[in-house]
């Protein structure tokens, strides 16, 4: 049986980006893993998952948490450099 680790290994994906889409969409980190591995299979899905912590950082600005919006941000640009879109 594989470990949630062991999924995000696969996709290539941190802990700190689950974490971010979790709270995006308000669901158990165990889900967000489960979800953040599908989407990051194909462009649409790697496009969404850039577009929710983009939101996460306009919504931290927006209520002036500068340290969360700086923490976003700084997973989501780790996320873009390793998921880059095709052109």
């Amino acid at each position: 049986m594989l470990s949630i680790r062991d999924c995000l290994d696969y996709c290539d994906l941190t802990d700190e980006e689950v974490l971010l889409i979790a709270e995006h969409e308000d669901i158990p980190d165990a889900a967000a893993a489960q979800l953040c591995c599908g989407l990051v299979q194909t462009p649409e899905g790697v496009l969404a998952l850039t577009h929710y912590m983009r939101e996460l950082i306009e919504r931290a600005n927006a209520c002036g948490d500068v340290r969360k919006a700086k923490l976003a941000a700084s997973v989501c640009e780790r996320f873009m450099k390793d998921h880059p879109l095709p052109h």
